[in-house]
């Protein structure tokens, strides 16, 4: 990892996160292909999930994934059902995930975390986040 240039977060519920680790691929914003396009191989991607299913109310506040990307450029996967918003192709990226455990919130000192009103931009699904700020979370989680 020390060769590593650049770093993202990205915002999705735990059991999304779930689903993407076995897959090996992450997915932003219902599939859409800005977000997942601006990644580049070999840059760092944590997910932070603010809740544990999605559309629930009930905070987690956790990291719950770290990896790799994997690929050079986004591919779109098969069509799938996103139920009252109808069918999408998604756009996604490989990523190499790492065996890693869940780090709440409060337990992690960030960089991020410490500017003021840092979790607005998170609003967004996808910021980008300090290399330092990466491997802290990985000594954290691993």
């Amino acid at each position: 990892m020390n060769d590593m240039q650049r770093a993202w977060l990205g915002v999705v519920s735990a059991d999304h996160t779930q689903r993407a680790v076995q897959g090996g691929f992450i997915q932003l914003n219902h599939g859409k292909r800005y977000g997942v396009a601006r990644l580049r191989r070999g840059d760092g991607f944590a997910i932070y999930s603010p809740t544990e299913q999605y559309r629930e109310k009930q905070p987690l506040r956790a990291f719950t994934a770290l990896g790799v990307v994997a690929d050079d450029a986004p591919y779109q996967a098969e069509p799938m059902s996103m139920g009252e918003r109808g069918t999408i192709q998604p756009w996604r990226r490989r990523i190499e995930f790492l065996p890693v455990h869940r780090a709440m919130l409060r337990d992690v000192d960030l960089e991020l975390t410490r500017r003021p009103n840092w979790g607005y931009q998170l609003r967004r699904g996808l910021v980008p986040l300090e290399v330092a700020d990466f491997e802290a979370l990985l000594s954290t989680m691993a």
